[in-house]
């Protein structure tokens, strides 16, 4: 199958429009997804330091690569910089360690994961001795500066940033050497975030959605019963109409707005068909409905970063 489709960032980089998101994917399990979605024709991998997954997804691209089943320069590969890494001091320390798990010699993109940063410590979220996290007062422009260290050093082609909010992306391009090259946020017909995506255009900026499916994993903090886009009945009734599944269209329904999009599966089945989404167009009247869709309902919270001064969004109710 041939490579999906591209969208050009802002250093002249091509970007693959489906990539495999990484996220909630377990030990013994990541590494096969990552494998069977390269074999699919997959290009783009969505990784990430807070995943804990990275040395397995690292050995099935060093064997993919080795085997000459892809080339490197063929891959996009993202990740994710922590927030216990935020430390100017500390960015290529965190980067590094990436690099090394992903055993790569350089990243195409690397994010900050959140604006939040955290106090250097162990474990992805040091916390004091009431349980509650230790956060940290750096400044996320302070980190984003360090990161720029890292395209000049070659060690990354583009820098980003995720779950930022507009006046915070905003602070970030009024000191930045290196353009904001995309910006990665929940996005799913139950949030369409067309203010952000306007935004993002405007500013040259890639937008890429994670959870493009609603994140039927639930995690912790999802409430039982909010609704699942995969179910809505007009979700359900168009991929009927294109001989297609639920997951397809609403991949696809990110593709036509031009923004790249990262599902994340381990089925292998699930997998191959998440990419199969080039064989049909959404019409104008298609496109409508799963616009209006939207309920302006964010999913993924990270509540316990709810109380940090950098915080991007508002507390869930």
């Amino acid at each position: 199958m041939a490579a999906p489709k591209s969208v050009k960032l802002v250093n002249g980089e091509m970007i693959p429009s489906i990539g495999l998101g990484t996220w909630q994917s377990k030990p013994g399990e990541v590494g096969p997804a990552v494998s069977t979605a390269i074999d699919a024709g997959y290009r783009h991998i969505d990784c990430a330091f807070a995943y804990q997954n990275e040395e397995e997804i690292g050995k099935v691209l060093q064997e993919k690569i080795t085997n000459g089943i892809v080339k490197r320069e063929d891959m996009f590969i993202t990740s994710k910089l922590w927030s216990t890494y935020h430390q100017p001091p500390f960015v290529k320390a965190g980067f590094m360690i990436t690099l090394k798990n992903l055993r790569l010699d350089y990243l195409d993109l690397f994010l900050m994961h959140w604006p939040t940063a955290l106090q250097p410590g162990k474990g992805l979220i040091p916390k004091d001795d009431k349980g509650q996290p230790c956060y940290d007062d750096v400044g996320f422009v302070n980190t984003w500066q360090a990161m720029e260290k890292l395209v000049d050093q070659g060690l990354c082609k583009a820098i980003g940033v995720s779950n930022f909010n507009k006046e915070q992306i905003e602070n970030i391009l009024s000191v930045a050497k290196h353009p904001v090259a995309v910006l990665q946020v929940e996005c799913h017909p139950y949030l369409v975030q067309n203010d952000m995506l306007e935004f993002c255009k405007s500013k040259n900026i890639v937008m890429t959605a994670y959870s493009p499916l609603g994140c039927p994993g639930r995690p912790w903090e999802f409430k039982d019963d909010e609704p699942l886009p995969l179910e809505d009945p007009i979700v359900k009734a168009i991929a009927t109409a294109h001989k297609k599944t639920p997951a397809q269209i609403l991949i696809k329904f990110q593709i036509e707005r031009g923004i790249t999009v990262i599902p994340k599966s381990a089925n292998a089945g699930r997998i191959k068909e998440n990419v199969e989404v080039f064989d049909f167009k959404l019409s104008k009247s298609e496109m409508t409905k799963l616009l209006g869709l939207d309920k302006n309902l964010r999913l993924i919270y990270f509540s316990l970063m709810s109380k940090h001064p950098h915080y991007p969004f508002e507390p869930r109710k």
